[in-house]
């Protein structure tokens, strides 16, 4: 399938069914995570795989948005190994992390996978449930697994605004 067709398609499941994720298309997920771009090549995310029930009933505790996907991601980055951008205001962790997820996002469908983007969540309460190390900050989690019957994007999918109201050429 093309980018644009596999961009188009992608969609946020939000009704999975109990069909497990297969570890050869986990690890292909995973490997694009791997080989995202960061700022420096800094390379300072994070990936945890939550599968087991322990880790999942973790996650629901912090967020109601699993819809019953078998795996979630959880994608965190190390806030003590970032790039700060001049003028000291912003650095690049929460942008990496975000190109990480968005890749590993992008491959799942690319493999079949649905996903959902979660950041209705509590990034400090799942890292002290998950116990990650001071100044690893949780960004997001994403939803993997395979649609239940009946699911389906919702009604405002394919609603996009044109080019010209989002493009601006200087």
């Amino acid at each position: 399938m093309d980018f644009l067709t596999l961009a188009k398609e992608r969609y946020s499941c939000k009704k999975f069914s109990d069909q497990k994720v297969p570890e050869e298309a986990l690890q292909k997920i995973l490997e694009a995570g791997r080989l995202a771009p960061t700022a420096k090549n800094l390379q300072e995310q994070k990936v945890y795989v939550l599968q087991s029930p322990e880790s999942l009933a973790k996650f629901d505790a912090v967020s109601p948005c699993r819809y019953g996907a078998s795996t979630v991601l959880m994608v965190t980055y190390d806030s003590k190994n970032v790039f700060t951008y001049p003028g000291g205001k912003h650095d690049s962790g929460a942008e990496d992390a975000t190109i990480v997820a968005t890749h590993m996002l992008l491959a799942a469908k690319d493999q079949g996978v649905d996903s959902c983007w979660i950041n209705f969540l509590d990034p400090e309460k799942l890292a002290e449930s998950f116990g990650l190390a001071e100044g690893e900050v949780v960004l997001m989690a994403l939803d993997l697994g395979y649609p239940a019957e009946g699911a389906k994007p919702l009604a405002n999918h394919d609603s996009r605004k044109p080019l010209s109201q989002t493009v601006v050429r200087l």
